[in-house]
């Protein structure tokens, strides 16, 4: 209506088309839609199509039965969840912290521009890009019980070394560890850059205030750096709260349920007992979880944030 009131007001058709496709919001519209097809199509349709299987006992063949809540009755009341999410916290509890110190340490290492020290970082960051397929089959022959790499070394200084990957004393410490090693460089990356942009008149005006290098971390460096503490904290917890990989080649889950994670719970039932209703149920607590622990690092963040405050 508008365009023929426009071409009825001696605007001709063709030059207000010309107007349109010529804008700058058009524009903006057309580079953004990508993106915005891409999240409706792989996010949003599938996240609300999974709340919906969730509310089904759907065993793949066959049309789906809608049950409403009894899934998240059933998950309440099994106690095999509930070991599986006591499992998750300790892995996140465990990789989370070691992650973010190893890769800050490595980045205050590596700040400084000496020679062949790009090798050095380089050499660091290799593990991201590697397959975690490769990296956990690697590592699953290291801690191999007799053959493996690292009780061989323990081997020579006169110590047995344990069944890492068949203790549960040893399985997710080992496992936290391979996590932490592979994706230690990105985080070391994200580090570095924050460092190079610490303002060098901060720590002069430290030293001459007598501030020793101890003093200067804790009081520069580190408040300066919080912006990207944080950003490697949500990714991180993300990240391992995620976790599947490492724990379906290295343990699958084992010993007993000691190692099994919600991820793993999620394809233990959708592929093996083909429960796909009951795992889309796990998968959407798993999502609340994972924003929740979000939201909560969101929300306190101007408290230690130094950009925030």
């Amino acid at each position: 209506m508008e365009l023929k009131v426009k071409a009825a007001e001696g605007l001709p058709v063709k030059k207000i088309r010309r107007k349109i496709w010529g804008s700058e919001a058009f524009y903006g519209y057309l580079f953004v839609s990508p993106m915005v097809i891409g999240f409706l199509l792989v996010m949003l349709v599938p996240f609300i199509y999974s709340v919906y299987m969730s509310l089904t006992d759907w065993k793949l063949l066959g049309d789906p039965n809608f049950i409403g809540s009894e899934n998240y009755q059933r998950l309440v009341n099994d106690p095999d969840f509930w070991e599986v999410m006591k499992n998750t916290l300790l892995f996140s509890g465990g990789l989370v912290p070691l992650n973010i110190v190893i890769a800050l340490l490595l980045a205050l290492l590596l700040q400084r521009h000496l020679p062949g020290i790009g090798l050095f970082r380089t050499a660091i960051f290799i593990p991201v890009m590697t397959s975690i397929v490769v990296w956990s089959i690697i590592w699953k022959y290291m801690f191999g019980t007799d053959e493996g790499f690292i009780n061989q070394l323990l081997d020579v200084f006169g110590i047995t070394g344990p069944a890492w990957l068949y203790d549960p004393k040893f399985a997710m410490g080992a496992v936290i560890v391979v996590s932490a090693l592979k994706n230690v460089g990105l985080n070391m990356v994200l580090f570095l850059a924050a460092l190079q942009q610490v303002d060098k008149n901060l720590y002069e005006a430290s030293y001459l205030d007598g501030a020793n290098k101890l003093k200067q971390f804790w009081n520069v460096t580190l408040p300066m750096i919080t912006p990207t503490v944080f950003l490697t904290l949500i990714l991180t917890v993300i990240g391992s709260m995620k976790v599947f990989g490492q724990i379906y080649v290295m343990t699958g889950g084992g010993p007993g349920n000691h190692t099994k994670v919600l991820v793993y719970y999620i394809w233990e039932n959708a592929f093996k007992l083909f429960d796909f209703g009951y795992a889309s149920a796990i998968a959407i607590v798993l999502f609340v979880i994972i924003l929740f622990f979000t939201l909560v690092q969101w929300s306190v963040r101007k408290r230690w944030v130094f950009h925030e405050q």
